[in-house]
């Protein structure tokens, strides 16, 4: 009697964005890309993202007809830690300095991005060598009782910490013991040297961990629901896949993990191996480069937000500009501009799909009024994420909170000074308030282009917006078509602007960004001038994202090459996902702080050798360790290591000095499936 030949395993792809959560199921059968058996959509819920995972997976196994348990690999990928560092949202944290000066916070825009956080200077860290200064945590232990009532975590950061982390361990286990809040110290995050950006990384780590988490736990609350006991990995912002545990501890390194995801599947769908992947989601428009079937790598650190951390990701350029993008007027100008992002708003037309009749009365209130206002068409809710996250709050802002609630209200009747716009924007950044208003998905509801939300709504956005006038006191569109066209025709052409500015950045041209907005402005200007100018790609760009077809249809004549959208671009990010691998690494440095004395840093150890080739040796052993360790960690069985050493040194008089030596580990691997 024949076997019957074993089913080939399922794979299930999550890809939880700002506005959409999408979800797909590939298997490796059916060619040799594998097949997408079903792919869906449904909206992302902030306030409580099992709903809108559970609504596309559910989905996408009713379209297959598959039982849940025949899935064997669950990945997902999530624009969550990306976008929130765009808009500037995160929980409140305690930022802890060891060994630093206050001066210090003015470097590499940590001061901007502590914003009003609360940071705490302790005496203590260490030198280049790891040897240590005296510790003097009292401070800390003094603030710990107040500062545990008012932050959702710490960030501790001290000097030289990747030469010796000593210290920053005993910041962690005191501050754990005290308050049990999580504690990210820099050392677990980065390797590299330049402590003020190593605790800008870890500030933003500590801010979005309980987002991560939220998500980490909404999506296995589902899964076990489902009865699917499968692996649940997520994507970095290097395109690798880690597991749900190490991400929660981890959640700075999936900052452009959509994004990562988007660059796997793109090359996965077309096929190409030179390319430049252009990813339109609702808040950001996301463009890396892929060279010879690999995209490209920032060797500085991913920036995300006007802030370059220390997370090794795709070398990815993001921009606020998506279908939600803020729709807002160039100020003063005669004929003024459209101008669209970085802010993402609820569409009006979404808003008026949940909340009906609440949106559309204020709408249709404000249009009766003889003048536009200059807040109409503006609506805030209430996000619906914790309480506890609300701690902290100024007395204004909880004044103004407590006047926002579950159904949208109008701005114009909500805010009834300039001060208050100034509170209700700190409370959109603390992600506790969302605004709804017109943008580009809206547009597209007005032109009939989109239809999945309520295009009543989008209307009517459309005529407010339409009222509002020039500098010559003109109405700036003539209908709601037209304003739309107008909106539509703007995004179109800052795609083009955006993909161009990054190929000039990549080129190392400096002014990227005026050459591209001048190059483009030609392209569409009927009078282009008497110079003459015209720019063209050397490769085709790949559009990803539920919009492209839309917004990058009059694409490729602004760039001067072809544009490819392929048929599951939808879903890029979710494909993605599943056709990845596990990759970790670890680092240890060898280092001579006087002659004849090795010191070798690796993981959270520090230890001395009176022979050269002794400390390499123990440097490369105990790399190969953790990196094997980190790799099961991080999800896979299957680990290949591979090791490369970096030495420094000097000739003095003819003989050959040792400085440092620079060993790092890389273990990768196909994830464990379930059995």
């Amino acid at each position: 009697m024949t076997a019957k030949p074993k089913p080939s395993p399922l794979f299930l792809g999550i890809d939880t964005g700002g506005t959409y959560t999408d979800a797909v199921l590939w298997s490796e059968a059916g060619g040799p890309g594998g097949k997408v058996l079903a792919k869906a959509k449904a909206l992302t819920t902030r306030h409580d993202l099992a709903v809108g995972i559970s609504g596309a997976v559910d989905a996408v196994l009713q379209k297959a007809g598959t039982d849940p348990t025949a899935i064997k690999l669950v990945s997902m990928s999530t624009t969550l830690a990306t976008n929130a560092l765009v808009e500037g949202q995160g929980g409140r944290v305690a930022l802890v300095m060891i060994g630093f000066a206050e001066g210090d916070l003015a470097r590499d825009g940590l001061k901007a991005a502590l914003g009003t956080d609360p940071v705490v200077f302790c005496p203590g860290g260490h030198d280049v060598h790891g040897n240590a200064a005296k510790l003097d945590l009292s401070g800390l232990e003094a603030a710990l009782p107040e500062l545990e009532k008012s932050v959702s975590g710490f960030a501790v950061c001290a000097y030289f910490a990747t030469r010796n982390p000593a210290h920053e361990l005993s910041a962690r286990n005191l501050i754990r013991d005290r308050t049990g809040l999580p504690v990210t110290a820099s050392h677990e995050l980065s390797a590299k040297l330049g402590g003020p950006r190593r605790a800008l990384t870890t500030l933003l780590n500590a801010r979005l961990i309980s987002m991560i988490d939220r998500l980490v736990a909404a999506t296995e609350g589902f899964l076990a629901a489902r009865n699917i006991a499968a692996p649940l990995m997520v994507v970095r912002g290097d395109g690798a896949l880690v597991s749900a545990a190490f991400a929660r501890q981890r959640p700075i390194e999936t900052i452009l993990s959509g994004p990562a995801a988007s660059l796997v599947g793109a090359r996965h769908m077309t096929g190409l191996d030179d390319a430049v992947v252009s990813d339109i989601g609702g808040t950001t428009t996301d463009v890396a480069v892929l060279d010879k079937g690999r995209p490209r790598l920032d060797p500085e650190g991913a920036t995300v937000g006007g802030f370059r951390t220390m997370v090794e990701a795709v070398a990815m350029r993001t921009f606020g500009l998506g279908g939600d993008s803020e729709v807002a007027l160039e100020d003063g100008a005669l004929n003024p501009r459209i101008l669209l992002g970085p802010r993402r708003l609820v569409p009006l037309a979404l808003a008026g799909m949940i909340h009906g009749d609440a949106v559309t009365a204020e709408l249709e209130r404000q249009l009766r009024a003889p003048n536009p206002g200059r807040m109409d068409g503006r609506l805030a809710v209430r996000t619906g994420v914790p309480e506890r996250l609300a701690a902290g709050l100024t007395g204004a802002e909880v004044k103004l909170y407590e006047l926002i609630g579950a159904v949208p209200q109008a701005l114009d009747r909500l805010l009834t000074s300039n001060a208050q716009n100034a509170t209700l924007n700190r409370l959109v950044s603390r992600g506790l308030v969302h605004v709804a208003g017109f943008t580009p998905s809206d547009a597209a509801h007005v032109l009939g282009s989109q239809a999945n939300w309520d295009a009543a709504a989008a209307r009517l956005g459309a005529e407010l917006f339409a009222r509002r006038r020039d500098g010559r006191g003109q109405f700036i569109a003539a209908s709601p078509e037209a304003i739309s066209e107008r909106v539509l025709t703007a995004l179109t052409r800052l795609s083009a602007e955006v993909i161009l500015e990054t190929a000039f950045a990549e080129d190392g041209l400096d002014g990227a960004a005026t050459v591209a907005h001048a190059l483009v402005q030609r392209a569409v200007d009927a009078h282009p001038g008497i110079a003459r100018l015209s720019v063209a790609l050397d490769r085709p760009v790949i559009g990803l994202g539920a919009s492209a077809p839309l917004h990058y249809a009059g694409l490729a004549e602004l760039v001067g090459n072809r544009c490819v959208v392929p048929q599951d671009t939808d879903v890029a990010n979710a494909l993605g996902a599943v056709v990845g691998q596990v990759r970790v690494s670890a680092e240890a440095r060898v280092s001579q702080p006087k002659e004849g004395l090795f010191r070798v840093a690796s993981g959270e150890s520090v230890r001395d050798f009176n022979d050269e080739a002794a400390a390499i040796a123990a440097a490369e052993k105990d790399v190969r360790a953790i990196a094997a360790g980190r790799a099961k960690d991080a999800g896979t069985d299957s680990a290949e290591i591979e090791i490369a050493s970096e030495y420094r040194v000097s000739t003095v008089e003819g003989q050959r000095m040792f400085i440092e030596a620079h060993v790092v580990a890389v273990a990768s691997g196909r994830p464990r499936i379930a059995v």
